[in-house]
């Protein structure tokens, strides 16, 4: 079927300012040619969806309360015509803190369940993304030599979704010779990725920029320098780069 929403452009709204840290998404989108406009985390959304129609909406750490009933309304009606939805993890995402989208309108468009309460956790040690199954986002990178993240919210892959990434808690002992061990622990939903009318939706825990990022930003052997206008210079692993251009892609439908 011939989706409705044909463009190709984001709406990418919260991880602070620009020159903050949503530099890290708005230098991965400049470096992949992605066009999008960015709204800081303490603006509304209501001026850039009355003036432009958006092929990928982006929440990251940006507050339920900044969003209006015609906002979630424009932003569900665009994503069941064939945009795209993705919620990055952040003390304001899901439930978050103050995130609370738990009990919006967008909760039922989410691959996810959210908890109704605080669902963050930082971690003091590492926890370790896992593939669980064979996705566009993650293709022809090394899974088998993965990075760690550093905290996450909490979230569940719904039945009718598929969960892409777990991340697997990684315990670790030092004995008093000084051997270390480590031994897996719990697991929990990474990215998960599903469908709503005609548009595909996608949930990551974790963030895509410091502090919850930990090592993957820096997955790689190669780095990528990369420079959004109106923002600060990263230089990044070529696999985290790959990995969120690859998942952006498939939300626009850049695979089809």
């Amino acid at each position: 079927m011939t989706t409705t929403i044909q463009s190709k452009r984001v709406l990418f709204a919260g991880d602070t300012l620009l020159d903050g840290p949503a530099c890290y998404l708005a230098g991965v989108m400049t470096h992949f040619g992605i066009d999008f406009d960015y709204i800081p985390s303490d603006e509304p959304l209501a001026p850039a969806l009355q003036a432009s129609q958006y092929g990928l909406y982006i929440l990251s750490d940006y507050p339920s309360h900044q969003l209006a009933t015609f906002d979630y309304a424009r932003i569900l009606n665009d994503v069941k015509a064939g945009a795209g939805l993705l919620m990055v993890g952040g003390w304001e995402s899901f439930h978050g803190l103050a995130g609370e989208y738990h009990k919006t309108p967008i909760a039922d468009a989410l691959p996810v369940t959210m908890l109704n309460e605080d669902d963050r956790v930082n971690s003091p040690v590492p926890w370790v993304p896992v593939k669980q199954a064979d996705h566009p986002a993650v293709a022809d990178l090394p899974w088998e030599t993965p990075p760690v993240i550093g905290g996450f919210c909490r979230i569940k892959t719904r039945p009718d979704a598929q969960e892409i990434l777990s991340a697997v808690k990684l315990d670790i002992h030092v004995d008093p010779a000084g051997e270390i061990s480590t031994t897996p622990g719990e697991s929990t939903t990474l990215l998960a990725v599903g469908e709503h009318g005609q548009g595909r939706t996608a949930a990551v825990a974790c963030d895509f920029a410091p502090h919850w990022v930990a090592t993957l930003v820096d997955w790689g052997d190669a780095r990528v320098n990369a420079h959004a206008k109106g923002s600060e210079e990263i230089e990044v692993g070529n696999c985290y780069a790959q990995f969120v251009g690859q998942l952006l892609h498939w939300l626009l439908r850049k695979d089809a």
